[in-house]
């Protein structure tokens, strides 16, 4: 949590003044450090989401340790964990229980993280059909988590997501991740898995704990053993040329 209040000036277009003002009222998410104000990269840019601000490209910046190690979506499930019978008869009350139930920090705003994912609504129903959705912000959060993680719930009762295909939704899949590059990473792993009859069949089932997290690790080893053999491929051509040469 590097952002200073210069930073944050910069990074959403105002003045420092402007941002301490911001601060003073209470809309604006600002921690102390040393007595000095530091600000969350993601939550930053989550506000600015909300509040409809332009903001700097340098806020997706990549920080310092990019290049560690991607999570798999079975690795950010066990983080997350996996929930059933969870309760709310409509979408504001069901996202409001999964933020209750999330494994975050003590320090983290909770209701600030309900606003953000209630306003990604706004913008377009994360309903994927089957009675599926994958509740997020449109760009990643970092709520102070080292690793991303994914809390997968069961609803208690079906709640009207205003999906595409009209099939309320039961089960919701929340990331939460430090990185815009880890953010793509689990979506589109996500989503891969959610195409797969076998990981969709379980869901629908309301199938184990263990029986979900057995499946996205053997389906994820399948996209790495592709990944791995696409990535030989040309390489083994270009040696072949150059024998030939």
């Amino acid at each position: 949590m590097k952002v200073t209040v210069k930073d944050a000036a910069e990074l959403l277009g105002v003045s420092e003044k402007t941002i301490y003002r911001w601060i003073r009222s209470g809309t604006l998410p600002a921690y102390q450090v040393s007595e000095q104000y530091r600000f969350n990269r993601a939550e930053l840019l989550e506000w600015a989401t909300a509040k409809r601000i332009n903001v700097s490209p340098r806020i997706f910046e990549e920080p310092e340790g990019s290049e560690s190690p991607l999570p798999s979506v079975a690795e950010a499930l066990a983080r997350g964990g996996i929930h059933y019978r969870v309760s709310g008869s409509r979408k504001e009350d069901s996202l409001a229980a999964v933020v209750e139930i999330l494994p975050l920090p003590r320090e983290v705003d909770r209701g600030f993280l309900l606003s953000v994912l209630l306003a990604r609504e706004t913008l377009g129903s994360t309903a994927v059909g089957d009675g599926i959705a994958i509740p997020h912000v449109r760009n990643p959060i970092v709520l102070h988590v080292e690793q991303p993680l994914i809390a997968l719930c069961f609803l208690e009762e079906p709640v009207d997501f205003g999906a595409l295909d009209g099939v309320p939704v039961r089960i919701l899949f929340t990331l939460i991740t430090p990185t815009v590059r880890a953010h793509l990473h689990l979506l589109s792993r996500l989503a891969y898995l959610l195409r797969t009859p076998r990981f969709r069949d379980l869901l629908l089932a309301e199938a184990s704990r263990e029986a979900i997290g057995t499946a996205a690790r053997d389906l994820e080893a399948e996209i790495d053993a592709r990944r791995g053999r696409a990535v030989e491929a040309p390489a083994a051509a270009g040696a072949g040329a150059a024998q030939a040469g």
